[in-house]
């Protein structure tokens, strides 16, 4: 779908957002605008000083006449990365490892990396995309079943990748890996004994009382339909080994409430994000922490994830000095609408808080 470029959208936002609006209200009016512009289902959920404040348009489905709101259901995509990371700081509270170790000793015993990777790799690397292992090639597993990518990828095709590498070839270099943060979730399951189904249940799920985010099971009255970009419908990923690294679904109230406890700095979850906030990875384009980018703005540092699925688009920030975060949902897969939202709503409600 076409859309403003975005210096003459904020110049004609600008002119219709009255000084005296609030900040959700601001919000809302950008989400207003983009769908009138697009037609694409939004769902953002905002949080500031523990206030909650949502904002909805679009219906579940194009066939649909039941209205998105914050409780709907979306694929939050490589969101998930956030909570997998946020499960490896709580292991290393909870002295489970160190982040700072290397990971041989934390894999299943499948794994036997190559003697030139030995004492290499550490768990901070594998959580800032740094670890130089090869990576999934996700155009050839699109090629290969167009709305279930990832359902190829079995325990033997990641076996045969880790032990069948023998150089690093750009470790400590920035690459993005969903093989790495399949480890990661691996990991988690070595040293607690149990499922990353289970864990992510267990120690964000029940403690946070989401009832909206699901793993295996997601077939519920609320759930949205995704389309890709050629505005077919596409199919939500069914959860595989690859889980730990992009296939939970929740909603904009759910994630609203995990951004609660994450800045809420008397939590567990939020001990855990101050570590995931720590960046572990910078160059000239990008600081890393945990799974969050890292965006120095004047005086504002903004944490984020961004996420897309095969069918929709997603992205989590905060700003933890003042104390807000935001999340936005889409049920159409289009990054550049997704990205956009955040820097206008950023730039009209935001910045100068």
């Amino acid at each position: 779908m076409k859309h403003l470029g975005k210096l003459l959208f904020l110049l004609l936002l600008a002119g219709q957002l009255s000084f005296g609006q609030s900040i959700s209200q601001k919000i809302d009016s950008v989400a207003k605008s983009y769908y009138e512009q697009s037609g694409i289902g939004i769902s953002i959920g905002f949080i500031q000083d523990n206030q909650e404040y949502y904002s909805a348009y679009g219906t579940l489905s194009k066939e649909s006449n039941i209205s998105i709101n914050k409780n709907s259901v979306f694929e939050i995509a490589s969101i998930t990365k956030i909570i997998t990371a946020t499960l490896i700081a709580q292991a290393e509270l909870e002295g489970k490892l160190k982040l700072n170790d290397y990971i041989d000793s934390y894999l299943p015993e499948v794994y036997t990396l190559h003697d030139n990777l030995k004492n290499k790799i550490k768990i901070s690397d594998l959580a800032s995309h740094q670890s130089g292992l090869p990576d999934l090639d996700f155009r050839e597993l699109i090629e290969l079943n167009p709305q279930q990518p990832v359902s190829s990828v079995t325990q033997k095709v990641l076996t045969e990748m880790v032990n069948s590498c023998e150089t690093l070839i750009d470790y400590g270099t920035y690459r993005y890996s969903t093989l790495g943060y399949t480890l990661l979730g691996q990991t988690l399951e070595t040293i607690y004994g149990k499922t990353y189904d289970t864990l992510v249940r267990e120690k964000i799920v029940q403690p946070l009382q989401l009832t909206n985010t699901f793993t295996k099971e997601f077939q519920v009255y609320n759930r949205t339909n995704g389309y890709n970009p050629e505005d077919g419908e596409q199919e939500f990923f069914n959860w595989n080994i690859t889980a730990p690294a992009g296939l939970l679904k929740s909603s904009a109230s759910d994630m609203v409430t995990y951004l609660k406890a994450m800045l809420n700095t008397k939590t567990v979850r939020s001990k855990a994000a101050f570590l995931t906030e720590t960046i572990v990875y910078a160059d000239e384009n990008r600081s890393m922490g945990l799974g969050l980018n890292i965006i120095k703005d004047g005086d504002n540092t903004l944490y984020l994830k961004s996420g897309d699925s095969m069918g929709q688009s997603s992205m989590l920030c905060y700003n933890r000095a003042d104390d807000w975060g935001i999340v936005i949902l889409l049920n159409h897969r289009n990054s550049p609408m997704r990205q956009e939202l955040l820097n206008v709503i950023y730039e009209v409600a935001l910045k100068k808080l």
